[in-house]
């Protein structure tokens, strides 16, 4: 003991302070934090679009644009004012497994008047998508799971960070849920507020969703669709029925929204 004191007591200042510092900071892999922006408040850099009747990468009418810091999605380019089905997903340039998304999101302005109903104050986050490439260019949605973001109308209750899976089924409760969407126990969110919704993946397993730090809504066994053409495809192409991982991505389903902040953190 002795000698231990001695060594440390022959360091210099500046020295024994970093070493100290070093074993007093949480460790690499080991903090509770670690988030990564995804977006970075000035351009898409990271991001490609994929929208409905256009090639991957074509961005029609700036449908999704960097403005004050935010990714917005608008619409004030489409010809004759209509949305025509032009469903919209901006995908990041990368795949993920284990990790938890946060994204915070908020709905303003009008819908386009031939959006269909269900599309108001409506966006979502995509999970495990297939890779965006090999989408078919009349393809609405990617094979995914999805996190449903949706704003009230001031009067109604709606809830948010639904779930709905499109080409896929889920697990929940220990019953194959064949269900396209199912509501969580989340409030209702009315008019033009930032909402943060944070998803947990633990890749085949459990999916957790969350809004301003609340857990609303938990499933798990994310898995294709057989009876789907889209997800018949992807089977045919030996892609694993149980999904685990892939692509994130962000909704344009007719009405105006913003994104301010997307992070991500990975897990073990």
């Amino acid at each position: 003991m002795n000698s231990i004191r001695l060594r440390f007591a022959l360091l210099s200042p500046t020295l024994l302070f970093t070493l100290l510092a070093a074993f007093a900071l949480p460790q690499p892999g080991f903090t509770t934090e670690n988030w990564r922006p995804l977006f970075n408040g000035k351009d898409l850099t990271g991001w490609t679009p994929k929208i409905r009747g256009y090639a991957f990468g074509e961005n029609y009418a700036k449908t999704f644009r960097v403005e004050d810091g935010k990714i917005c999605v608008r619409y004030d380019g489409y010809s004759d004012g209509k949305f025509a089905n032009r469903f919209g997903h901006l995908f990041y340039n990368e795949p993920f497994t284990n990790y938890v998304l946060r994204v915070e999101y908020r709905f303003l302005g009008e819908q386009l008047p031939d959006g269909p109903g269900w599309a108001f104050r409506n966006s979502g986050i995509m999970l495990h998508c297939q890779n965006p490439e090999t989408m078919l260019t009349e393809q609405e949605f990617p094979v995914s799971i999805e996190d449903q973001l949706l704003g009230g109308d001031g009067k109604t209750p709606r809830s948010t960070c639904n779930v709905c899976s499109p080409g896929t089924h889920i697990v929940m409760g220990g019953k194959l849920i064949t269900q396209h969407c199912n509501n969580s126990q989340s409030k209702t969110y009315h008019g033009d507020v930032w909402v943060t919704a944070e998803v947990e993946v633990h890749g085949n397993g459990k999916i957790i969703h969350r809004v301003n730090g609340e857990t609303v809504l938990e499933y798990e066994q994310a898995q294709l669709d057989p009876g789907d053409p889209d997800a018949q495809r992807l089977l045919k192409a030996g892609v694993n029925p149980m999904i685990s991982s892939g692509y994130v991505s962000l909704q344009s389903e007719s009405h105006p929204c913003e994104f301010r902040k997307v992070e991500i953190r990975t897990l073990d």
